[in-house]
C-alpha cells in the first residue's frame, strides 16, 4: 500500500470511527488533545500522522493505535494473516515500524504488534493511549530503553515488562543499530 494511499485510508478510518460515536472534531480534539485543525488535516488526507498524534486519536476514540491502522489497512475481518499481508506501517517522523501481527478480528481480546525502532529513535506516548489496554512488552532483538512515568526499563533481547498502571511512556533505542520487539494487548 502506497503512503499517499495509507494516509486517505487512515483519514477515512479516523472519521469512521469519530462518526460511530457521533463526536464533533470539537469533542475529539478536548479528549485527545489534539487541535481541530490538525484532526481537520488528518481526516481530509492533508497531513501524514506520525505515531504519537495517532495514539492520542486512537486512545481518545477508545481504540489501540493497532484497532485503527488495522481499519485503514485491511477492512475485513480475517482469522489467519500471512506475514505477507500482514499491515506495516512506518512512522513519518522517526522511521518506527509497526507491523499488526494480529489478524483482524473484533472477537479477539488480543493484539499482537511487531516493532522496529531505529537507532536513537525516542517515541513517546500519552498516558489516555493504554487507559483501556494491559500491555507487555518482550524485546526480540537488541536493547530497548522504557520510560513508565518516572520509572526506567532497560530490556534486553528476551526480556518482558508487563506495564503497570496508565502514564506517559517512551519507547527509546539508544544503541546505534535496531531495537526489535513485540507488544502484546488486551483490553481491560
Amino acid at each position: 500500500m502506497e503512503a499517499d494511499d495509507l494516509t486517505e485510508r487512515l483519514a477515512e478510518a479516523v472519521r469512521a470511527a469519530r462518526g460511530a460515536q457521533d463526536l464533533t472534531v470539537a469533542a475529539l480534539a478536548e479528549r485527545s488533545g489534539v487541535s481541530r485543525a490538525m484532526i481537520a488535516k488528518v481526516e481530509r488526507g492533508d497531513a501524514q500522522p506520525t505515531a504519537a498524534l495517532l495514539s492520542k486519536l486512537s486512545g481518545a476514540l477508545g481504540l489501540t493505535l493497532s484497532e485503527l491502522i488495522a481499519r485503514a489497512e485491511q477492512p475485513r475481518q480475517q482469522r489467519l494473516t500471512r506475514r505477507a499481508d500482514q499491515p506495516v506501517w512506518t512512522d513519518p517522523d522517526s522511521g518506527y515500524v509497526r507491523r499488526a501481527v494480529s489478524p483482524t478480528t473484533t472477537t479477539s481480546p488480543l493484539e499482537l504488534v511487531e516493532v522496529e525502532l531505529p537507532a536513537g529513535a525516542n517515541i513517546p506516548i500519552a498516558a489516555d493511549s493504554y487507559t483501556f489496554i494491559h500491555q507487555q512488552i518482550w524485546v526480540l532483538d537488541g536493547h530497548l530503553r522504557f520510560h513508565e512515568g518516572d520509572e526506567v526499563h532497560e530490556l534486553d533481547a528476551g526480556d518482558c515488562l508487563q506495564l503497570g498502571d496508565p502514564q506517559p511512556c517512551a519507547f527509546v533505542n539508544p544503541t546505534a543499530s535496531t531495537t526489535r520487539y513485540l507488544v502484546a494487548l488486551s483490553k481491560r
